[in-house]
C-alpha cells in the first residue's frame, strides 16, 4: 500500500519490494536486451526507415522513463505498517461508497497510488478527486468531490477496511 503526503510515499514492505525488483530488472537485465535490441536493428542498415530500430528506441525511451519513476519514488519512501482497522478512510483502505446516498448505486475501491494498482480491485488514487473527497472521512459521513464537468457530487462512505493482498 502506498500513502502519499508531500514529498514522501508510504509503502509496506511487500510494496516496497516489489517496486524496488522491478527497479533492479529494469536498471539490469532489461537495459541489456534493449541495448542489444537496438544494436540488432542498427546493423540492419539505414536508420530512417527501420521500423525495428525505433521501436526499439521507443521502449529504451520508456523503460528510462519508468526507472527515473521508481527511483524517484523509492528515494522519497517510508516503509510502514498497513493502516489500522478504525473505520476512517485512508490510503490502504478498501472503501466502499454509496452514490448519493443509495446504497444500490454502490462503488468498492482501493485507496492507494497508482504504483500499486492492482486487477482484482479498482483503485483510486488519494490525489484524485473522488479519494481527495473521501480521505479522512469515517464510516457513516458525507462526502463531496468535483466532477470533471465541475459539478459537485457527493457520496456516503458505507465502509472502510485495510487492504489485504
Amino acid at each position: 500500500m502506498t500513502q502519499t503526503s508531500e514529498n514522501v510515499t508510504w509503502l509496506t514492505q511487500e510494496a516496497y519490494d516489489q517496486l524496488k525488483a522491478e527497479l533492479e530488472y529494469l536498471s539490469g537485465p532489461a537495459r541489456v536486451e534493449i541495448a542489444k535490441k537496438i544494436e540488432a536493428a542498427r546493423e540492419e542498415g539505414d536508420l530512417r526507415e527501420n521500423g525495428g530500430y525505433h521501436a526499439a528506441k521507443e521502449e529504451q525511451g520508456k523503460q528510462e522513463l519508468r526507472v527515473r519513476q521508481l527511483t524517484q519514488l523509492l528515494q522519497h519512501a517510508k516503509v510502514g505498517e498497513a493502516p489500522a482497522d478504525t473505520g476512517v478512510v485512508a490510503p490502504g483502505m478498501v472503501v466502499t461508497i454509496a452514490f448519493d446516498g443509495d446504497p444500490d448505486d454502490s462503488l468498492t475501491f482501493l485507496l492507494a497510488s497508482r504504483e500499486y494498482a492492482s486487477s482484482d480491485i479498482e483503485t483510486y488514487s488519494p490525489q484524485s478527486p473522488l479519494g481527495s473527497g473521501v480521505n479522512g472521512k469515517k464510516v457513516g459521513e458525507d462526502a463531496s468531490y468535483e466532477l470533471p464537468n465541475g459539478r459537485t457530487a457527493s457520496v456516503k462512505i458505507l465502509e472502510a477496511k485495510p487492504y489485504q493482498s
